[in-house]
């Protein structure tokens, strides 16, 4: 159902009336279980990314959501359980990460493609907000998968925080693949350079 669905509603707004613009499609994975990091500006950029994926690789596609918006009422909760198959995440302070993250890694187990905003909620348009240290967490628990950074040059000015009006064409910068490292502060700072670094290559592309 969840092919049907987004094939149906969703990919012909990503592809055909938005346009989409991929630099270095190679890069991304054809098959998990590997982790995709991007930043955050849109309502759109959970939808735009499960889009770059087909077949086989998009049924294991899935977003990591917050479950308190995403679930919040009947109609909400059937487009992103039957439509995008977000894994829903209770948003609270906890130190039980591995409790916390139980059905993402579960997806992991499952070869899943798992998206992730490091930001959290949405930013100011096409702005990097401070990432939670969340993903470290996450990926200590299993640093053998993949983490590919992705940054989304555009979309925050087609629809961005609350607003609902299309502005067409944007871009997606794929980067190069990185692992987890066991100290919590390189890690963060090596996953900042690599955004930084996607973020610098969209804002060349508009000269």
């Amino acid at each position: 159902m969840k092919n049907i669905l987004f094939a149906l509603l969703v990919r012909p707004v990503i592809l055909f009336i938005l346009g989409l613009n991929i630099r270095r499609k190679h890069k991304l994975p054809d098959k998990g279980p590997c982790v995709i990091i991007a930043n955050h500006n849109s309502h759109l950029d959970t939808l735009v990314l499960m889009s770059l994926f087909r077949g086989k690789s998009f049924a294991k596609v899935r977003p990591v959501a917050a479950g308190d918006y995403f679930m919040k009422n009947k109609f909400l909760a059937f487009f992103s359980t039957k439509v995008m198959n977000i894994i829903p995440i209770e948003r609270k302070m906890t130190r039980d990460f591995r409790g916390m993250f139980k059905p993402v890694l579960e997806a992991l187990d499952d070869d899943g493609i798992i998206i992730l905003f490091p930001e959290g909620s949405r930013g100011e348009a096409e702005q990097l907000s401070k990432y939670k240290s969340g993903i470290y967490y996450l990926m200590r628990e299993k640093p053998e998968v993949p983490i590919v950074p992705l940054f989304i040059h555009g979309l925050g000015k087609a629809l961005p925080k609350g607003s609902f009006v299309f502005v067409p064409f944007f871009d997606i910068f794929v980067g190069d693949k990185f692992f987890y490292t066991d100290n919590r502060n390189d890690f963060m700072v090596e996953m900042n350079e690599r955004m930084d670094a996607l973020q610098k290559e969209g804002q060349f592309s508009e000269w």
